[in-house]
């Protein structure tokens, strides 16, 4: 997470700001010569900074092209402006015509993944075409734009992953055909995603910066797949890897030391070399589970990496697990939060955010009447959780979807 964070412009919130809001004030309007709400006029010289701003990715960024001042310089006024929360550039977004197209074309995005500095927000969604995104740091709730979708992928199952400044949304549409819906951050809009090269659902995914990985499922006859696919959010494209040892659905994915993991499915696990570009099989990796129950109707493996290590969450026993990578077992750590309610593990999001696992559960039934969102960083002892609740939100159904963006 971001800390010790530059106060050289202001925050866009107070500390007095209500606890949720849309994101209008998020996107500034694009007047050309002035902004709303009586803010200044923007200044003469904009136009060759935003023409400069558009070459940010495929040139050297030098101290005679400054963003604050020349007194400043170009390279200091981003390494201060990186530093500054997410939720700050709006209101950089709104100061002139240079800091808005650095922040709307995702150059400074790319500039703080290269300097290591990421925030982790969870979006996740309790209703049909709706989504919400949360910042654990602020502890602010915030709207997305209702997605806008046939009615078919809006009453089917969806699975859900955060790449990059993305958010993809996957089911079907029209009955049996697979489709994509994507989030952008950068224009806070939903349009058309580029569709798998082997669409399906029930896969195991995980992401790594601008990367994901998805893998296994099933496709749309019913067929469970043995092929994984790369997206690269910047380019909006689709790769296929080497097909994994063994066909796989109903499983998960994650990253740990550079290396992504197929967990479930068919018990055990594979590991995929992106360097050898090479699968391994790993036996018996997949987390026990305190009662057995047909694989059909139990949810995928809830797993989730925090610091290179790989914990799970047991639904039915109300436990955490982790992995030991040595001796290849899992042990039993402590318990979930006692909110975590799930129908055979439907229902309840287990992610990790950073430093931190979150938890994210709610009533069992429709009615219940809020969810929790509770978190807890693990430390390198392996002590039992201490859970801290971050907030709750009324809601009369359990969380459907859920994934977390780092950018």
């Amino acid at each position: 997470m971001v800390e010790d964070r530059t106060h050289l412009l202001s925050r866009v919130f107070s500390s007095s700001r209500p606890s949720e809001s849309n994101w209008d004030h998020m996107y500034p309007p694009q007047e050309e010569d002035s902004l709303k709400n009586g803010k200044r006029a923007l200044d003469d010289d904009d136009d060759e900074l935003k023409d400069d701003l558009r070459h940010t990715k495929s040139r050297k960024l030098s101290d005679d092209d400054s963003l604050i001042n020349d007194i400043i310089g170009r390279d200091i006024s981003i390494s201060c402006l990186i530093r500054c929360s997410r939720s700050d550039y709006p209101s950089i977004a709104s100061l002139n015509r240079s800091f808005r197209s650095l922040v709307k074309s995702g150059a400074i995005y790319k500039l703080r993944r290269q300097n290591r500095i990421i925030e982790h927000w969870v979006y996740f969604s309790c209703q049909l075409l709706e989504w919400v995104a949360f910042d654990p740091v602020e502890r602010r709730w915030m709207n997305l734009p209702t997605m806008r979708s046939g009615d078919t992928f809006m009453c089917t199952d969806k699975e859900s992953l955060a790449v990059g400044t993305d958010l993809l949304v996957l089911g079907k549409d029209d009955g049996s055909s697979h489709v994509v819906y994507r989030y952008s951050l950068l224009t806070n809009s939903w349009s058309p995603g580029k569709k798998m090269n082997s669409p399906r659902c029930l896969f195991g995914s995980a992401s790594l910066g601008e990367i994901a990985i998805f893998a296994g499922g099933c496709d749309s006859l019913g067929k469970i797949s043995d092929v994984a696919e790369m997206y690269n959010s910047e380019l909006q494209t689709w790769t296929t890897l080497p097909k994994m040892n063994k066909p796989r659905k109903m499983c998960s994915g994650v990253f740990m030391d550079g290396k992504f993991y197929v967990i479930g499915g068919v018990g055990g696990g594979e590991e995929y070399d992106l360097a050898a570009k090479k699968w391994t099989e790993i036996p018996e990796m997949s987390p026990p589970r305190s009662k057995e129950m047909p694989a059909s109707a139990e949810a995928p493996p809830l797993v989730a990496v925090v610091s290179n290590e790989l914990y799970a969450a047991d639904h039915a026993g109300m436990v955490v697990r982790k992995y030991d990578k040595g001796s290849k077992k899992w042990f039993t750590l402590g318990r979930l939060p006692e909110r975590a309610g799930s129908v055979n593990g439907w229902g309840l999001a287990f992610r990790a955010c950073g430093e931190r696992l979150i938890v994210i559960g709610g009533p069992k039934s429709s009615g219940g009447g809020f969810i929790e969102l509770n978190s807890w960083i693990p430390t390198s002892g392996g002590s039992p959780p201490v859970w801290t609740l971050l907030d709750r939100k009324h809601s009369s159904n359990f969380v459907y979807n859920c994934a977390v963006m780092g950018c």
